[in-house]
This record gives C-alpha cells, structure tokens and sequence, in this order.
C-alpha cells in the first residue's frame, strides 16, 4: 500500500486554508475567463452568421467560441510563470515550514505574503523558478522510465501493455513530485537553486520505487476525486449552458470539466503535494546523495546535465544578502 499519512497531510494542508481560497480563486477566476471569453466569442460569431446560412451561423458560432477560448488559453499560458511564482512556489514554502514545525502567520494576506517572501529569497527571479520547476519535470519523467526496465524483463504476456500503462500513469503523476524537489531548496536554505535541484533528484532517484510507487497512490487519489467532482458539477455547468446557443450545448460538459479542474489544482493536489513532501523528506533523512546515482541521473536526461551546467555558472543576483531571522534545517553550501 502507500506509505504516507492521509490523516497529517489533510491536518496540515488545512492550516494553509488561505493558499487554499487564493487559488480557488486564481483558478475559478481562470474557468469563468474561459467561459466568458467563448461566451462573447460564440456571441459574435452568431451574430457575423446572419449574414449567411444557417450552417455558416452555426460554424460562425463555434469558430467565435473556440477563438476567444483559445485567446485566453493563450494569456494564461504566458501568465504561468507567474502563477507558479506568486502562488504555487509560496505554498510550497509555507507548507516546508510547516513540516519543520514553525508557526505560520494565520491571517490571510500575512500568511501568502510570508510564503512569497520566502520564495524571494530563494528564486530572486520567477524565470529561474520556472527554468529549475521545467528541468526537474524532464528528470522526473527519465526516471519514470526505469520502470520500461523493471517490465521489460517479466515473463507473462501483456508485460508490455501492462508496461505502458504502469509509466503512462507515473507520468501523469510526475506534478505531484516538481513541487517535493523545489521544497528541498527551500528547507535547505540553498542559495544556488540549480544545484539543489541537482542534489534533490539524486536523493529522489536513488529512492524512486518508493516515491513513485507512492505518486503513483496519490495520482490514483486526486484524479479519482476530480471525477466525483466532475459529477456533481455537471448540474450547475448544465445550467450554464444555456446561455449558449443551441449548437454550443455541448460547451456544459467543457465547463464542468474546467470547474472540476479547478476544484483538484486548488485543493486536491495541495493535498497530495503535501503528502509527498512528507514522504519525501522522511525518506531522504539522514542519506547523502549517492554518487552512483548523480552518474546514472547523468547518463539517463539531457536535463540533468543542463542543471549541473546552470549549477556552475550561477551568481546568486544579490550575493551576500543577509538571511532572515527564521531557524530550522539549514545548508551553507549549494545544495
């Protein structure tokens, strides 16, 4: 079975409760963008259709729809540096402070601002934040890979599709696990984050049957919970779908897809995120990186090369820069 506490991740995800109404907020504000964005879009491709036929109404309708759900697909593409900076990266760093059992500030702006502070010090910029957060996703899916390996070698027939699945699911769960690596830099007082990253994935490959045994656990949970979600939101997403025209009816399935989205990316996967950062760090305790690993990791991705590469040439913007009053676990050198 899974190795991580469901009891202690909800206790302690749940005293984060403002993170929590922030990115309900950032991601229903994102779904209603969609909404009214192929609202008006559909709107305007009607109206331009009464020039024509009725199947050039129709396909009017659906080209508008889908243009302003594309336009702002593409607005919150280009925003998710900042999302990832401002939001996710925040929580991360509140929820590490958390597990190292110091207090957190409980008022609702004090508590994102101590978060966001925290990332500051740590990424001075959100583009090194989200260039370290894309080479780990690269690594993490080359060690999902070691699994073709474990398959590849059993002697029942369907190994091979029972393989595909077993690495397809993993991938899907890499998500669960970015956020686990950017915490170590954080719990660890890093001051170049490349090479924390570096030192993380080590720790996370040469102990990767557990942690992906137990992403695979937790991917199980969030999507099977966003399904129950999807359900109960299929009613009110119904109801506004009636707002479109008749050929756009279909847009109520989309929306309560969106809706349950927002529902796991704003409370299930802190969730999940906060379990695997326990599992993570109470597994790692006590190790070193094995050198073994650092080699196999080298061999395995491209991206783990690039981040010894970025590790080596980085300068720290504001080198020298004095350490807030916090205690806990601390690493002088870069990882």
């Amino acid at each position: 079975m899974w190795d991580f506490s469901i009891g202690r991740a909800l206790g302690l995800v749940a005293r984060t409760w403002p993170f929590l109404l922030l990115k309900l907020a950032v991601y229903f504000g994102a779904t209603l963008a969609y909404i009214l964005a192929a609202l008006i879009g559909a709107g305007l491709g009607w109206g331009i259709g009464a020039l024509g036929s009725d199947d050039f109404r129709a396909g009017a309708t659906i080209v508008g729809g889908l243009i302003g759900f594309g336009i702002v697909g593409a607005v919150l593409y280009f925003a998710r540096e900042y999302i990832l900076y401002l939001v996710k990266g925040a929580h991360v760093a509140v929820l590490v402070e958390l597990l190292d059992g110091r207090p957190l500030p409980q008022e609702f702006n004090s508590q994102i601002q101590y978060g966001q502070r925290i990332v500051r010090e740590r990424f001075l910029e959100a583009s090194i934040l989200f260039g370290v957060d894309q080479l780990i996703k690269g690594v993490i899916r080359a060690i999902t890979g070691l699994v073709r390996t474990v398959f590849s070698i059993l002697p029942f027939q369907g190994a091979r599709q029972l393989m595909n699945v077993v690495e397809t699911f993993l991938k899907i769960g890499v998500g669960l696990v970015d956020e686990v690596i950017l915490a170590h830099g954080i719990r660890t007082r890093a001051t170049n984050p490349w090479a924390s990253a570096r030192t993380a994935l080590v720790l996370y490959g040469q102990n990767y049957k557990t942690m992906l045994k137990n992403a695979a656990w937790l991917t199980l949970f969030t999507y099977g919970l966003a399904l129950i979600a999807f359900i109960l939101l299929l009613g009110p997403a119904a109801g506004i779908a009636y707002l479109f025209p008749g050929t756009l009816a279909f847009i109520g399935v989309v929306i309560a897809i969106f809706l349950a989205w927002s529902v796991k990316a704003a409370v299930v996967d802190p969730f999940a995120m906060t379990a695997m950062m326990d599992l993570y760090f109470r597994t790692i305790e006590g190790q070193v990186p094995d050198p073994e690993w650092e080699a196999k990791l080298d061999g395995l991705s491209k991206k783990f090369g690039e981040l010894g590469r970025r590790a080596m040439s980085y300068t720290p913007p504001m080198a020298g820069r004095a350490e807030t009053a916090r205690t806990g676990p601390s690493n002088a050198g870069t990882a």
